[in-house]
């Protein structure tokens, strides 16, 4: 499959490019060159900005996995350009899109959010997340119709990606795991290889449509039992630090985002492997010298 991959050089893109690498896709990257610029240099790379994609107009592809989607505007125009030149696009999207936070259950047809009356499509701000990604997702609906797939997460876990990132580091270092979120808080999140091989999945076989790509709802007590399997005798977890890491609310307004229902994206084949195995080798990146990254915002 000759793939272009929007973004891909950080994060969750990374383990994007490296699993399409390892399935033998032609890989073509477009970003600005600005993060990890040395990185897959065998992969053939376009230098722009989402602002003016003007350079994606010269190539086609099987399929479009774009990394690196949130101004609408930006979205808009590479959308506009791409629109006869590939194949599958799989937005990458967001478990923040709905517009209930406390409903459990929800599956993919639940409500999602408003765009707010005169939002600017071109400025990011931080309340405008949710409603971009909605936004955004429907803009490509209208413009690829069933060649489209929206792709919803929240917490993308495993080497590159922040997400548990103090966990990993702190096992790594025999220190005490921390969580000031409470013990029996709703969780929910996927290890980056998992979701990566997800992405290349929807778009090597061209399946549309929005996904919960999560995994199951655990407490937090039971997760942290078992990303304390990945290490011989661990300090006991301190659940009030100095420092909270998750931000999430006490008073249950949020637990709803992390009791989404799975079942669309597990019957389209969404592969998840076992908590502790996401433990063991967050520990084990650490611990050949790795840092994870801190959060984006």
């Amino acid at each position: 499959m000759r793939l272009l991959v929007l973004g891909g050089t950080k994060n969750l893109g990374r383990h994007v490019v490296e699993a399409a690498l390892a399935d033998g896709h032609e890989v073509t990257l477009f970003n600005r060159g600005r993060t990890n610029p040395g990185l897959f240099s065998s992969v053939r790379r376009i230098v722009g900005d989402r602002a003016a994609p003007e350079a994606l107009a010269a190539g086609e592809w099987d399929g479009v996995i774009d990394m690196s989607g949130l101004l609408v505007r930006d979205v808009t125009l590479s959308a506009s350009v791409l629109r006869d030149r590939c194949g599958h696009y799989t937005y990458m999207s967001s478990i923040a899109v709905y517009a209930s936070k406390t409903t459990p259950d929800m599956t993919e047809s639940a409500p999602l959010l408003p765009w707010p009356a005169g939002a600017p499509e071109d400025h990011f701000t931080m309340d405008l997340y949710g409603p971009s990604k909605v936004r955004n997702e429907s803009l490509l609906t209208a413009t690829f119709g069933a060649r489209t797939a929206a792709v919803r997460s929240g917490f993308v876990v495993g080497p590159y990606n922040p997400d548990f990132g103090n966990w990993g580091w702190a096992l790594a270092h025999n220190l005490p795991m921390e969580c000031a979120a409470r013990p029996d808080q709703p969780i929910q999140y996927i290890d980056a290889r998992d979701l990566a091989a997800f992405l290349l999945h929807l778009t090597a076989n061209r399946i549309p449509g929005p996904f919960n790509a999560v995994g199951p709802t655990h407490t937090m007590t039971h997760l942290a039992d078992a990303w304390r399997t990945a290490v011989p005798d661990p300090p006991p977890m301190d659940w009030s630090p100095a420092v909270d890491r998750f931000h999430l609310p006490h008073d249950g307004s949020n637990d709803g985002t992390f009791q989404l229902n799975n079942t669309h994206a597990r019957t389209s084949g969404l592969n998840l492997r076992p908590d502790q195995q996401t433990a063991h080798d967050y520990v084990t990146w650490v611990k050949t010298g790795n840092v994870p990254p801190p959060p984006p915002h």
